[in-house]
C-alpha cells in the first residue's frame, strides 16, 4: 500500500495539562521532543512531526512508517524506549487500536484510508486580492502559493537562517510578537498585548489596511447592513474592551439618555435583561462598533504596531523563531518592494479566505460574462437595488441565514420607492422544525430556523463550550451541525416582512435542486430546478440572482494558509481548518521556545465553537496570552485582580497601557 493512501489518528492526553490531542497525520510520523531534530522527509516523502514535550522523550524518539509488513514503528535507540500495548519493543507492527507508550504519554493509535482532498469538494469562491484584500471580480480556482520571484529560494527549506535573510538585500526587522492579518482577531490579540505590558515598539502587525475591522466594515456594507442598521452580536462582545463593561447596551443607553430619549434607554437596558424570552436580544449598531474601535486602536498606538504588508510565507529560523515573507507599498504610486519580519511568537488571524459562490452560478458568470444580473451578497451590488427602485424587477435570492434575511429587508425598503419589486426565494429543502438538542429545540417560522446568534450562548462560557473541549473529534463534529447550521436571528420586522410577502404575493419561497441557470432572449436569468414533489422540472425567471450563501474558511482556499500546511505538513480537520490546541496553539508550528498561535473562522471544529464572533475572538486571545505568560514571553506579565483593575480604569480614561 503506498503510505499517501493511509491516514492515521494518534490520539492521547497530554499528562501535563490534561488537554486532549487528535491529529490526523499522514505517513511517515515521526515523534520526539525537539522538532529541529526530527527528520524532515523520508524516502522523499515529508514527515509528519510530533512534539511530546517532557525530558525523558528523546529529541527523535519513535518513527511511525509503511512498509511491506505493515504500519510499524521504530524506536530509534533511545533511553527509555517504547511500548507497545503495554511491552517493550525497539519495533513493532502496529494494528488499529494498539497503544503506544512513550514516557507519560498514552498514544492510541487509529488508521483509515484517505477521503478524496478536501479542495475537490470546496465550493467555487470568490477570493479576496492579496495586494487589495478586495473580493476579486473573477472566479478562480483555490489559488496555490507559487514563490518564484518572492520569497527566494531559500524559503523552500522548514528552516532559514537569519543571516541568509539579511544577504539577500532585503529590509529585515525583529520583533516579539507578530500578528498576521491585521483584521479583528489581530486588533484583540494586540490589544491584549499592550494591556498585559508590552510595548508598541515590539509588536507588529501585518495587514492591507490600516482599520482593523475594513474588511469586516466592507463585507457589512456590502451585505447591506449599513451604519445604523445592527450586527448579529452581544451586548458585552465589546472588541475594544477585553473586560465587556460597560457593554454596548450600556453606552448606548447612556448616549440616548443624554439626548432625552429616556425611553429608548430603558427599552436597551429592558432587552438585555429580559432576552430572549420576554424581549427580542439586544445587538450594537455597527458604526458604534466600529468607533468604539477606532478610540482603542488610537489608546493602544495601533498606527505605531500596523504595518502594510502581504504575506506571502512564513517559515521556522533556525534559532527557534520565524521568518515573514511579506509584500510591501510604501506609496500608492510606488511598486511593492519585499522585506521579512523575524518574532518568537506569531499570531494567524487572517479570516475568512474567501466568499463562496454556488457552483452553477459561477458556471453562468462564466458562460455568459454577466457580472451585473448574478451578484454575491457580499460583492459591492448596490447598483442592483437602484434598479429596483426605478424599474422594479424580480429578485432571486439563494441561502436563508441572516445575510438572506438583511437581503429581503433592503429590498422591501427598495419597495417602499417601488410596488413593481418581487422576490422569489429558491431554498434547497423544506424546514418543517428547528434542530433540537437536549430538551431546547430552535423556533422555526415560514422555513426559517431562528437563533439570536450564531451559535447558542452556552458555546461562548457556559456548559455547552466545556462539553465541546471534552468531546472526542466525532462527538464534537455531531456537536457542531446540532448547535450551529443555517439560522438567522429572530427579529420581529423580519419576521413581518417575510409574513407580510407572502400575504400579499411579492414574496415567494420556492424548493428544489438548482440544474442549471442560463440567459434568454430578454437578458433575464433562467434558473431550472428539479421540484420533488412534482417531479418535473420548474422555470424560475429573474432580473437578478443574488449568492447569500456565506463565506468560505477552508485553509486551503489561502494560498498563505496552503503553502504552511504543505510545507509543515500540518494536521486538518475534516471540515478543513487548522488543527489547534486548547490555548489555539499550532502545536506541530512549535519551533523550540517560538509559537504560533491562530483564531477565527480557520479555527472551528476544535475545543470552541463561536470562533467566529467578537467574543470568541477575545476568548482566543485570552488563552494564547496566558500560555505565553506562562513560558514568561519577553515583557508581559499576566493579569490579576489589580493590574486588571489599573488598566481598566485606564481604558476608562482613555489613557495609554
Amino acid at each position: 500500500m503506498n503510505p499517501q493512501s493511509l491516514k492515521i489518528r494518534l490520539s492521547w492526553q497530554d499528562p501535563v495539562t490534561g488537554e486532549r490531542r487528535e491529529p490526523n497525520l499522514n505517513l511517515p510520523v515521526a515523534l520526539g521532543r525537539e522538532f529541529s531534530q526530527m527528520p524532515t522527509q523520508i524516502r522523499g516523502l515529508p514527515v509528519s512531526r510530533i512534539v511530546l514535550n517532557t525530558p525523558a522523550i528523546s529529541r527523535f524518539h519513535a518513527l511511525i512508517d509503511l512498509e511491506a509488513s505493515g504500519l510499524v514503528v521504530v524506536d530509534q535507540n533511545t533511553v527509555n524506549g517504547i511500548f507497545v500495548n503495554g511491552q517493550r519493543q525497539a519495533r513493532s507492527i502496529l494494528a488499529n487500536g494498539d497503544i503506544l507508550q512513550i514516557a507519560d504519554y498514552q498514544i492510541t493509535i487509529s488508521f483509515a484510508t484517505i477521503p478524496p482532498p478536501v479542495t475537490s469538494t470546496i465550493p467555487p469562491t470568490i477570493n479576496f486580492h492579496p495586494d487589495t484584500d478586495l473580493p476579486e471580480s473573477l472566479i478562480v480556482a483555490s489559488p496555490v502559493f507559487s514563490g518564484q520571484t518572492f520569497p527566494p529560494n531559500l524559503f523552500q527549506s522548514p528552516q532559514v537562517n537569519v543571516q541568509d535573510l539579511y544577504a539577500t538585500g532585503n529590509a529585515v526587522d525583529e520583533v516579539n510578537y507578530t500578528a498576521i492579518g491585521a483584521g479583528l482577531g489581530s486588533f484583540v490579540w494586540v490589544d491584549l498585548l499592550r494591556i498585559c505590558g508590552v510595548q508598541t515598539n515590539q509588536i507588529a502587525a501585518l495587514g492591507l489596511e490600516e482599520k482593523p475591522y475594513a474588511r469586516y466594515q466592507r463585507l457589512c456594507l456590502n451585505s447591506q447592513i449599513p451604519p445604523h442598521e445592527r450586527l448579529r452580536s452581544n451586548s458585552d462582545s465589546c472588541p475594544d474592551n477585553i473586560w465587556g463593561w460597560p457593554s454596548y447596551a450600556l453606552r448606548e443607553a447612556w448616549h440616548d439618555l443624554t439626548k432625552g430619549k429616556l425611553g429608548d434607554a430603558l427599552g436597551y437596558l429592558w432587552q438585555v435583561f429580559a432576552e430572549p424570552t420576554f424581549a427580542q436580544t439586544y445587538t450594537p449598531r455597527s458604526q458604534n462598533v466600529f468607533d468604539s474601535i477606532d478610540r482603542e486602536a488610537q489608546r493602544i498606538g495601533w498606527d505605531k504596531i500596523f504595518r502594510n504588508g502581504s504575506v506571502r510565507a512564513i517559515r521556522k529560523t533556525t534559532d527557534g523563531r520565524y521568518a515573514i515573507a511579506y509584500s510591501r507599498r510604501r506609496s500608492s504610486t510606488a511598486p511593492p518592494d519585499h522585506a521579512f519580519l523575524i518574532a518568537q511568537f506569531v499570531h494567524l488571524a487572517t479570516g475568512y479566505p474567501a466568499i463562496q459562490f454556488l457552483p452553477d452560478l459561477q458556471a453562468y458568470r462564466q458562460q455568459t460574462g454577466d457580472f451585473k444580473s448574478v451578484v454575491n451578497a457580499y460583492e459591492e451590488h448596490d447598483r442592483v437595488y437602484e434598479f429596483l427602485e426605478n424599474h422594479g424587477g424580480t429578485v432571486l435570492i439563494r441561502g436563508r441565514g441572516i445575510v438572506a434575511s438583511r437581503i429581503v429587508q433592503r429590498i422591501y425598503e427598495a419597495r417602499e420607492h417601488n410596488k413593481l419589486i418581487s422576490i422569489l426565494h429558491l431554498m434547497r429543502s423544506p424546514k418543517p422544525q428547528g434542530n433540537k438538542f437536549a430538551s431546547a429545540q430552535r423556533q422555526v417560522e415560514n422555513h426559517y430556523e431562528f437563533q439570536p446568534f450564531n451559535w447558542p450562548k452556552a458555546c461562548w462560557g457556559g456548559d455547552l463550550r466545556e462539553m465541546l473541549e471534552k468531546a472526542d473529534p466525532a462527538s464534537r463534529k455531531e456537536l457542531l451541525k446540532q448547535w450551529g447550521g443555517t439560522t438567522t436571528a429572530d427579529r420581529k420586522d423580519w419576521k413581518r416582512i417575510v409574513s407580510q410577502g407572502l400575504k400579499e404575493g411579492w414574496y415567494q419561497i420556492t424548493f428544489g435542486e438548482v440544474e442549471k441557470v442560463e440567459r434568454d432572449s430578454h437578458n433575464r436569468t433562467v434558473t431550472y430546478i428539479k421540484e420533488q414533489s412534482l417531479k418535473g422540472q420548474i422555470r424560475l425567471e429573474a432580473d437578478f440572482i443574488i449568492d447569500a450563501t456565506g463565506l468560505d474558511a477552508h485553509v486551503v482556499a489561502s494560498p498563505l494558509l496552503n503553502d504552511l500546511v504543505k510545507q509543515y505538513n500540518l494536521p486538518l480537520l475534516d471540515n478543513g481548518r487548522l488543527a489547534v490546541a486548547n490555548d489555539f496553539e499550532i502545536v506541530e508550528m512549535r519551533n523550540q521556545r517560538g509559537k504560533i498561535y491562530a483564531s477565527g473562522a480557520i479555527t472551528l471544529g476544535n475545543s470552541y465553537a463561536a470562533v467566529d464572533s467578537f467574543l470568541g475572538l477575545q476568548y482566543a486571545a485570552l488563552c494564547a496570552v496566558d500560555s505565553l505568560a506562562t513560558v514568561k514571553a519577553p515583557k508581559l506579565h499576566k493579569l490579576n485582580a489589580i493590574t486588571s483593575l489599573i488598566q481598566w480604569l485606564k481604558w476608562v480614561n482613555n489613557q495609554s497601557p
